[in-house]
């Protein structure tokens, strides 16, 4: 008897959920730096966006804060991708045929590496509460789609590999 199909439910993620920590080129030394949130108070789902970060690089020292103002998210899989706050190259991004694949961290990975890898994807149903255009739903379609399943994976195997061959 052969194994049930492998199934992806989606967590209902959006791509705030993924802002917490992103991983980044460094502008001094190239190398893996982190923007991640100063510790203060939690701050409600809505500002989560706006509160301030931090850039360091344990490699060159780099330190820069970020303290509010102007953030916005990319858009688009043709251009590289950068983080919101520092305009930053993310370390997470490899070309494909199709186009860019990028990641904030490696959770933001991991779920995207599941969710390719399921034969078998389940959203949310219509008359369910919750984000409708989640992180997964906002996905390419190159990047949903079967026959570029492979092809995808590999892409998520290298970027992996590339953290953790620069830890």
């Amino acid at each position: 008897m052969s194994p049930p199909p492998a199934r992806f439910r989606d967590p209902l993620s959006t791509e705030y959920d993924f802002i917490d920590v992103i991983l980044v080129r460094c502008p001094r030394c190239a190398r893996i730096a982190r923007v991640q949130a100063q510790p203060t108070a939690e701050a409600p789902p809505h500002t989560r966006l706006f509160t301030p970060r931090r850039l360091v690089c344990r490699t060159c020292g780099l330190s820069r804060t970020w303290q509010g103002g102007w953030a916005a998210l990319s858009g688009g899989s043709r251009a590289p991708d950068h983080d919101p706050y520092f305009r930053l190259p993310l370390w997470l991004q490899v070309e494909t045929r199709h186009g860019v694949l990028s990641a904030y961290n490696l959770r933001q990975l991991d779920l995207l590496g599941k969710f390719v890898a399921a034969p078998l994807r389940e959203r949310a149903p219509w008359y369910g509460t919750g984000p409708r255009m989640t992180y997964v739903a906002r996905l390419p379609a190159w990047v949903k789609s079967a026959k570029n399943r492979e092809e995808v994976l590999r892409a998520v195997d290298r970027m992996r590999a590339c953290v953790v061959s620069a830890g």
